[in-house]
């Protein structure tokens, strides 16, 4: 079975076995994002008015602002998930998926950092 047969050609081109861990993941996120959102639309329709002192009262709470934390994480993370899907699948050449996949992963980790970083602070009462 060498080269020249159809089998020859194919063998090493199979699965790459991280695809389910990949999939796994994006669907995780999606569970992650589904709650925590449900958790903050409740959350809001039960706060009595939606002025700045009523949501910094509400977030300097620790349950929703570990939501709130949950719901940034999860949504940054699930976005990277399905643009990397998307890089990989359209960029062809190795240096510009590398970049591109690069670049993505540090958006996301900045973005979740900002906002992680926004949360504690007003939680923490450090606002002005």
């Amino acid at each position: 079975m060498g080269n020249g047969t159809s089998i020859g050609r194919v063998r090493g081109l199979g699965s790459a076995k991280g695809g389910v861990h990949h999939w796994l993941l994006q669907r995780f996120t999606a569970i992650g994002n589904l709650l925590s959102v449900l958790f903050l639309i409740v959350s809001l329709v039960l706060l009595p008015d939606y002025t700045y002192g009523t949501m910094v009262e509400w977030i300097a709470k620790p349950v929703p602002a570990v939501a709130m934390i949950l719901l940034v994480v999860t949504t940054f993370w699930h976005a990277r998930l399905g643009l990397q899907v998307l890089v990989e699948d359209y960029l062809h050449d190795h240096a510009n998926k590398f970049a591109a996949i690069a670049a993505l992963n540090l958006a996301a980790c900045g973005g979740i950092a900002f906002g992680v970083f926004c949360i504690v602070r007003i939680a923490l009462g450090a606002h002005a």
